[in-house]
């Protein structure tokens, strides 16, 4: 794998060292740096009201479920923008430029092309949510913090994170426009969440339990509530090999065209 590893750290210092991955980092940190304050403060004020006001759901006064989980929503709903921006140029910019048929002469193999674009792909991401993960970590100045099921949370939203970056790079792969890459990831990644909403609406309860076990939100909302489970590790591992395999089938055939 010594052909992914070169284009793994050359793809990584493309991210790294591009001015747009870091003013997307500081976007990133400016709607936290507004969103997450506001949130502690409600929490606080929740705490404080407690007293005089009995009835409150008991997980609203934990800050797991309180504030953590909300964070997680916002940060998954910028990751399904944020990746299709990071992967779109993977492929459909090197196809634009011609560079992507130096990259099939030279003697690296599909399968490492695409484990190389999609690790560099992944350590961006990874970036991001470290990023989002700073902000619960410097709460644990002023609160005690459980980290066992934080860091569980966090790792699930990366999980989720890395199944978008596998069915963007195969989006970029299908095409030599970055534009359009990045409408069919988007579209793609939203579209996934609606698979879900099918076990709400169907009155079939073999189709329901098909549409819960295909929906991404019912296996992440176990892991971020810090639970892990193996049938949900399955899950996103097939959905990440699926597309890399079809990645790879989509470059390979390009070599025969």
């Amino acid at each position: 794998m010594n052909g992914a590893w070169i284009i793994l750290k050359k793809e990584l210092k493309g991210f790294f060292f591009n001015p747009t991955y870091w003013i997307i980092c500081f976007l990133v940190s400016l709607v936290f740096s507004w969103i997450y304050p506001l949130q502690l403060w409600g929490f606080a004020q929740l705490l404080m009201n407690y007293v005089a006001q009995q009835g409150i759901p008991a997980n609203q006064l934990n800050i797991h479920y309180g504030v953590f989980l909300r964070q997680l929503s916002y940060l998954n709903l910028i990751l399904i923008f944020v990746v299709p921006a990071l992967t779109m140029k993977l492929f459909a910019e090197e196809k634009k430029m011609r560079t992507f048929d130096l990259l099939l002469t030279s003697p690296v193999t599909s399968t490492q092309i695409v484990v190389g674009k999609y690790l560099a792909a992944l350590g961006a991401v990874g970036g991001i949510v470290l990023l989002a993960l700073s902000y619960p970590v410097a709460t644990a100045t002023l609160a005690k913090i459980n980290w066992g099921p934080l860091f569980v949370a966090f790792f699930g939203i990366f999980v989720v994170g890395s199944v978008y970056t596998a069915m963007n790079l195969f989006c970029s792969a299908l095409t030599e426009n970055s534009l359009v890459a990045y409408v069919m990831s988007v579209i793609l990644n939203v579209s996934i969440w609606f698979v879900g909403i099918g076990a709400e609406v169907v009155d079939s309860e073999i189709a329901r339990k098909i549409f819960e076990h295909v929906s991404l939100s019912t296996h992440l909302s176990t892991l971020v509530e810090g639970t892990i489970r193996t049938n949900g590790l399955v899950f996103f591992g097939s959905l990440i090999l699926l597309f890399c395999f079809l990645s790879e089938r989509v470059v390979e055939s390009s070599r025969w065209r």
